[in-house]
């Protein structure tokens, strides 16, 4: 082998750098393991995230369980609007509150500073969001099925399982906006707001027939009535609004989130950069 072969020759020692799918995905892998603990290590957010709706099954699911509600026993009916009620949450508080907190410890300056891509920031949170919906719904389960005498087919237990813990998805997108647009210190305030009137005026609470008829106009127009409804609808109740619309009332809630959030990221770029 001449000295010019040498040269160019690999060397059987060096090590071989990973492909760069491989590492993008042992990033976002870290990202949001580390986003998880951070989030259990947070007691204040945690066990309220997954005690509050639980309590407030407790004290109107099993309490007016012989009732019934559209066609299923009022405990079976809450259990998919207590849980559409958790789930939106822990997704406004994690990404509303989360995300304005940390701009303004100026963590999201450092994050930038790092060779991490953002979308890997956003995932990270999404996925604890998704996670701590999986556990609320699994707790909502397991109260309504052992302590409210809820019985219902295993096909019927997984569809409204899949679609309270996809539900999240939408309002990860609306709480990402919330975050950008939000200070730290008024934050919770702003997404407290928000989120315990749209559940009440959404029939979370209650079943939306009972609500004044005023607020049953308001309903269609608020993104938690349409997950109610689809949360219902696994459960074989009639919805009032066709699933086909409230699936596309959510999704363009989703765009209108992820729109005004990207409007909103570039807005704090360009304050910070000039």
């Amino acid at each position: 082998m001449s000295t010019h072969d040498a040269a160019v020759a690999p060397s059987p020692a060096t090590p071989r750098l990973p492909g760069r799918g491989r590492h993008l995905a042992r990033l976002f892998a870290t990202e949001a393991r580390y986003e998880l603990l951070k989030v259990l290590r947070m007691p204040a957010f945690a066990i309220p995230t997954l005690a509050f709706p639980c309590l407030f099954y407790a004290f109107f699911g099993l309490a007016f369980g012989g009732q019934s509600a559209g066609g299923v026993s009022m405990g079976t009916y809450l259990l998919a609007t207590y849980g559409a009620f958790g789930v939106i949450g822990a997704s406004l508080f994690g990404f509303g509150v989360g995300v304005a907190t940390e701009r303004g410890q100026g963590w999201m300056l450092l994050k930038r500073a790092t060779p991490m891509p953002p979308a890997a920031y956003f995932a990270a949170k999404t996925v604890t969001a998704l996670l701590f919906s999986a556990v609320l719904v699994a707790s909502l389960f397991a109260l309504g099925g052992f302590v409210g005498g809820v019985a219902l087919p295993t096909a019927t237990w997984a569809a409204l399982f899949a679609v309270l813990v996809a539900g999240a998805l939408p309002f990860c997108a609306l709480g990402l906006a919330l975050g950008y647009l939000c200070g730290p210190n008024s934050a919770p305030a702003i997404v407290n707001l928000l989120y315990l009137p749209a559940s009440f005026a959404s029939g979370l609470w209650i079943p939306v027939q009972a609500l004044p008829g005023w607020l049953q106009g308001l309903a269609p127009w608020l993104p938690p009535y349409h997950f109610g409804q689809l949360a219902l609808g696994a459960l074989g109740v009639e919805p009032a609004t066709p699933p086909a619309v409230s699936v596309a009332a959510l999704a363009l809630a989703t765009v209108i989130g992820l729109a005004v959030a990207r409007w909103a990221y570039r807005r704090d770029s360009g304050q910070t950069y000039g």
